[in-house]
């Protein structure tokens, strides 16, 4: 035996709406979790800034290191003579009586 639909069967509207509801939350929370404000692609994003953020931190880091260590060579307690004679000529200009100047 055959099951046969009554004539002017139509499928109801609200199977349909249901369906096309749910397929467009759907979408739209796959495209959320990709393309929005805390997706993937943002999350790589902010990966990578994170990386850049560190390599200058290091970088600024050791010029910090090397500053200290410069201060703390010209300070009262410890006087590198070298250095300070360095930036003697450096800073002021100062050459010695047996040395030629060549700019």
């Amino acid at each position: 035996m055959k099951f046969r639909r009554p004539n002017g069967y139509r499928p109801a509207l609200g199977g349909i709406a249901y369906f096309a509801l749910a397929f467009s939350l759907g979408l739209y929370f796959t495209f959320a979790a990709v393309q929005g404000d805390y997706g993937l692609f943002r999350r790589a994003e902010i990966i990578a800034e994170k990386q850049d953020l560190e390599r200058e931190l290091a970088r600024l880091e050791a010029r910090v290191a090397r500053m200290e260590n410069l201060t703390r060579r010209l300070s009262d307690s410890y006087l590198d003579l070298d250095l300070l004679d360095e930036q003697a000529r450096s800073v002021l200009g100062y050459i010695r009586a047996d040395e030629i100047v060549i700019r």
